[in-house]
Order: C-alpha cells, then structure tokens, then sequence
C-alpha cells in the first residue's frame, strides 16, 4: 500500500487535472491520477462530447494513458476527484467511480488497489467491485 505522501501527490494530481477536464455539457469535472510501482503518476481528466456515448471518465483516460506510455509498469493506487469545490463535501458518497469504469480498474489492477475518492475515503478496488467480469 503507497504511504500517505504517496496518496496525498496522487490526490493533488487529481484535483489538479479536474480543473483541465473538458466537460461543456453536464459542467461536471473530474479528475483522476494513478500511481505506478515506478513511481510515476499519471493523471486523466473526463472528457465529453456531445454525443454522451463517446465521452471517456477521467479514470479511464488516465489508466488508458499508464498503460501506453508506461507499458511495463502496474498501477499501485487510483485517486478520483470530481464536482466543484463549492459543493463538495465530506462523506458524498455520490461521487464514486462508473460500473464501466470500476470494470476497466479490475483489468489493470489487482484486487487490494487503494482505490481514494475526494470526500468520501479509500476503499479496495474488490469493495467496488466485489464481482467483476472475467474472461
């Protein structure tokens, strides 16, 4: 499990790719940011379109951006941060990641993945997704 450092860079980075997403639509930010076992974060941010099946969540972009610049290296711990500042608040269990989202975590992470959420805490990522679909 990463140290609290750790999980307080990765929580910067996905604040701090909030603030880039690109969300004209639902006004709806969110950003997210993994932690690699080399040490390296790599942050996502949602980005919409105006046909809603094509957006990607920002947990998404920022695992699909991991595993094509850092090939070889597995993803330790995913922090998400979404809404706005001025109506976020602790314990907003609202603001978890997608089922499609939470389906993509489980092919690039393994079951006890740190999974930290802005508001609400860290759970594992079989909390979040106690049955996944496996091939």
């Amino acid at each position: 499990m990463p140290d609290a450092n750790s999980i307080d860079r990765l929580a910067a980075a996905a604040r701090a790719a909030r603030a880039v997403a690109y969300a004209p639509y639902s006004k709806f930010c969110v950003g997210a940011a993994v932690l690699l076992d080399n040490g390296v974060i790599v942050p996502g941010a949602n980005v919409e379109n105006a046909s809603y099946g094509l957006t990607c969540c920002a947990e998404r972009v920022a695992m699909f951006a991991a595993r094509t610049q850092h090939a070889q290296a597995g993803i330790v711990a995913l922090a998400v941060s979404c809404g706005a500042d001025d109506f976020m608040h602790a314990g907003d269990h609202t603001r978890m990641p997608c089922g499609a989202c939470r389906q993509v975590m489980v092919e690039f992470m393994a079951p006890d993945t740190p999974i930290w959420i802005d508001g609400v805490g860290t759970h594992k990522l079989s909390d979040l997704l106690p049955t996944p679909f496996k091939l």
